[in-house]
């Protein structure tokens, strides 16, 4: 009996001892710390739902990126692509998910200004650095000392168009369409119509402001109310599927003055699903294959085309470009730390990309340039390109 009851204390050990070590692995798994011979750089963006042609734009960008340099500290550098789905609650528990279970060193992302600020209070609280590729809206990186960006903001932007529309179009009067689900959409018209009142130096100079929500299909309401007010342009920044329908729409109810938008136009589906009626359509974006900027411009455009046979795009650059900022950093930081990294990314100055030289300002926005597109022939042709 004595004989019985010590093998089975023995195999009751052994077996304890075993799911110890189970449980330490499963815990550890996912490290990236100096010890790993691995780093893990974490990306949330819009691979599916409204916004998924833009996130799949800026993931081409980034992946190419990690291909170009994927080691740094002689270390590889492994990308953890969480889809956002289009989703404020989805991107906030994919940033989670990439921060407690991946434990990534950095994250990147994301399309679209809400996706984005859904994250900010967790990468701030968790102290891991965010580095956005596209949101625009100033409130993704106010007041928090863990998110940056590669692209310029809504104030400039809204003030570029606003600028295009009065200089170039000589408009005195402006209607505003706008996405009221969409934070990106309601900043930029309130830019655009700041700068449109002051440029005008007329505080009734903006007609309308008519308003819709994400995934409408149907915008006869507001078209009525714009057309009696006979706008000399119209301003319609949001997602590139309704904007193209709103377009078709309008054209449809004999609206045939000039017609502007944001960043967001720039995707092959708004010229799919608006056709003929977006001909003439102009919007202002981050870059274009037309008018390289920097060495490391031709350097990407060629690597691009090699690779996925087409033009790039800007979504695509400036994901190319987060990804490169990022690994700079590391570099610089000479560590794996967040924090270490974060602050490096904070002093990044004059650092050449592909959509032109970045450098982060205190409050840790690109100071950028602007270029405007137009749809013309069914493509987008590159017009000029505004200075900060």
């Amino acid at each position: 009996m004595c004989k019985k009851l010590g093998l089975l204390f023995l195999v009751l050990a052994l077996v304890a001892g075993s799911l110890v070590g189970c449980g330490k692995s499963t815990d550890t798994g996912g490290d990236s710390g100096d010890s790993s011979d691995v780093i893990k750089i974490g990306v949330f963006e819009p691979m599916t739902g409204a916004n998924a042609a833009g996130g799949e734009m800026t993931v081409e960008g980034i992946k190419l990126a990690n291909e170009t340099r994927g080691e740094v500290l002689g270390k590889k550098v492994e990308l953890v692509i969480v889809d956002n789905k289009s989703d404020k609650v989805e991107a906030a528990n994919a940033v989670s998910r990439l921060i407690e279970k991946d434990k990534v060193v950095a994250i990147i992302g994301s399309y679209g200004s809400s996706l984005s600020m859904a994250a900010g209070d967790i990468v701030k609280k968790a102290e891991v650095p965010a580095v956005g590729c596209s949101p625009t809206n100033p409130l993704v990186t106010l007041n928090n000392d863990y998110y940056f960006r590669v692209c310029f903001i809504d104030p400039f932007q809204g003030t570029v168009m606003a600028k295009y529309a009065v200089n170039e179009l000589g408009a005195k009067t402006a209607a505003i369409i706008q996405d009221v689900t969409q934070d990106y959409s309601i900043g930029l018209s309130k830019y655009f119509i700041d700068a449109f009142k002051e440029l005008t130096g007329d505080e009734d100079s903006i007609v309308e402001i008519s308003s819709y929500n994400t995934g409408d299909q149907d915008f006869s309401a507001q078209l009525t109310n714009v057309k009696g007010k006979n706008p000399d342009v119209i301003f319609a920044p949001g997602n590139y599927g309704e904007s193209a329908l709103l377009i078709r729409q309008a054209r449809d109810l004999g609206i045939d003055v000039p017609i502007l938008g944001g960043d967001t136009w720039e995707s092959p589906e708004f010229l799919t699903i608006g056709g003929d009626a977006v001909e003439g359509a102009v919007f202002s974006t981050h870059f274009t294959a037309e008018s390289p900027v920097t060495d490391v411009s031709d350097v990407f455009l060629k690597q691009y085309k090699e690779k996925f046979n087409k033009d790039a795009n800007a979504f695509a650059a400036l994901g190319y470009d987060a990804y490169m900022v990022i690994l700079d950093a590391i570099e610089r930081a000479n560590s794996t730390d967040p924090k270490i990294i974060r602050d490096k990314i904070a002093e990044t100055e004059n650092f050449v990309g592909a959509t032109g030289n970045i450098t982060l300002d205190e409050n840790g926005d690109a100071v950028k340039s602007a270029v405007i597109n137009k749809v013309e022939n069914g493509k987008f042709v590159y017009l000029t390109t505004v200075e900060p």
